[in-house]
């Protein structure tokens, strides 16, 4: 059984009402303590995207220090991040824009963390060398071992306006290639600023809560977004029969 903790936005380098930031840092070190105060291990702790707000070095340098944890921490990029500092500071790589994707090889499973970032816009799209590199990554694996696909943007609709906006787009060319691929157990992103459940070409999808804010559903009113509600997280649970379970928890 692997067990995986999953996180998103946490935006550090937000500015709210005038804090200088702290309040983004403030709510991602609380809930990366949640973490490594847990009796038990991890497999690893997903962050899918948006870790800094504005893409500055400075604010990679607070997310190297901020997502340091005695669990593995696998990130990917959101539409906040930019890639080239992304890159040299978090990865030690040289600068470069090209999509950001890696194959981590947990116990049993394969997790594959890909860019649907588009540099200068917020809507997300896999670049046609991210989904060669996928469909590629996918077919060399070990068949038999379950895969988690994961990134910053939705390819679906979630009903929540402010959102769908600015989903992922072109995922009928992702589709094609799941389909290719029945290892694949579930989809997991993040984006929305809230926990969600839906599916994808006949796949979950596992939408992680945002750490730095809450969006809510237009029934709820409001504007849409709030700054209130304490973080969360998502457990995901994958057995051995390649079955997913997710339990969404608050961190107070």
């Amino acid at each position: 059984m692997l067990t995986i903790a999953h996180l998103s936005d946490i935006h550090l380098g937000q500015v709210h009402r005038r804090d200088g930031g702290k309040r983004a840092r403030r709510r991602a070190e609380q809930v990366m303590a949640y973490l490594d105060a847990l009796p038990g291990p991890l497999d690893a702790v997903l962050v899918t995207g948006d870790l800094a707000d504005h893409g500055s070095p400075e604010e990679y340098r607070q997310v190297a220090e901020v997502l340091a944890s005695r669990h593995p921490v696998l990130t990917c990029p959101g539409n906040h991040d930019v890639r080239e500092p992304y890159r040299e500071v978090l990865l030690g790589e040289a600068p470069s824009t090209d999509p950001v994707n890696r194959l981590h090889r947990l116990p049993g499973v394969d997790v594959l963390m890909l860019d649907s970032s588009i540099p200068g816009q917020h809507d997300g799209l896999l670049a046609d060398a991210t989904l060669d590199w996928l469909d590629d990554r996918l077919a060399s694996g070990e068949q038999e071992s379950p895969a988690l696909v994961a990134f910053h943007h939705p390819p679906v609709e979630l009903h929540v306006p402010s959102v769908d906006r600015i989903r992922q787009y072109g995922e009928v060319r992702l589709a094609r290639v799941l389909r290719r691929h029945p290892r694949v157990a579930a989809l997991l992103c993040g984006h929305s600023h809230t926990p969600a459940a839906t599916t994808f070409a006949g796949l979950p999808v596992l939408v992680a809560p945002g750490v730095v804010s809450t969006t809510t559903l237009p029934c709820e009113g409001g504007r849409g977004i709030t700054f209130d509600h304490p973080p969360m997280l998502a457990f995901h649970v994958l057995d051995g029969d390649s079955r997913l379970t997710t339990h969404y928890r608050i961190v107070i």
